[in-house]
C-alpha cells in the first residue's frame, strides 16, 4: 500500500456504544486520530465499577490496517436513514473520515443479526452490524 497516497489522507474514526440504565451511563467508546493516537473509554458502573481510560498510539501500519478495513466493507457508501433509532435499550455511534469522505452513522443497539434482518434496511444494517464487531 505504501507510495499511494494513502497516508496523506486524512483518517479518523470514532466508534461509540452505550446505554443510561439503572447503573447511570454505561458505555465503551474508541477513537483512532489522524497522528496515529487511539482513545479507549469503558464506563460501567456494575458494582461501582470505574471508568477506564486508555490513551495510546499506533504505528502507521495499524492505521493503513483500520482504512483497509472500512475501504473493504463499503461502509462509506451506506446510509443510516432506515436503520432503526437508538431507544431505551441504547445507541450506537460510528464516525469515519477518510480523506474527502465524512460518515456518521447513529442507530440503536442491534441485539442479533435477526435485528438486522428485521430491519427496513437489511443489507446495509449487515455491513454496519459486521464491521463494528471487527
Amino acid at each position: 500500500m505504501a507510495g499511494n497516497g494513502m497516508e496523506q489522507d486524512e483518517f479518523y474514526l470514532r466508534y461509540y456504544v452505550g446505554h443510561k440504565g439503572k447503573f447511570g451511563h454505561e458505555f465503551l467508546e474508541f477513537e483512532f486520530r489522524p497522528d496515529g493516537k487511539l482513545r479507549y473509554a469503558n464506563n460501567s458502573n456494575y458494582k461501582n465499577d470505574t471508568m477506564i481510560r486508555k490513551e495510546v498510539f499506533v504505528t502507521p501500519a495499524v492505521l493503513r490496517e483500520c482504512r483497509r478495513i472500512i475501504a473493504e466493507s463499503e461502509i462509506m457508501k451506506e446510509d443510516d436513514n432506515n436503520w432503526p433509532e437508538p431507544d431505551r435499550v441504547g445507541r450506537q455511534e460510528l464516525e469515519i473520515v477518510m480523506g474527502n469522505e465524512h460518515i456518521s452513522f447513529t442507530t440503536s443497539k442491534i441485539g442479533s443479526l435477526v435485528d438486522v434482518q428485521s430491519s427496513k434496511d437489511p443489507e446495509g444494517l449487515r455491513i454496519f452490524y459486521y464491521l463494528v464487531q471487527v
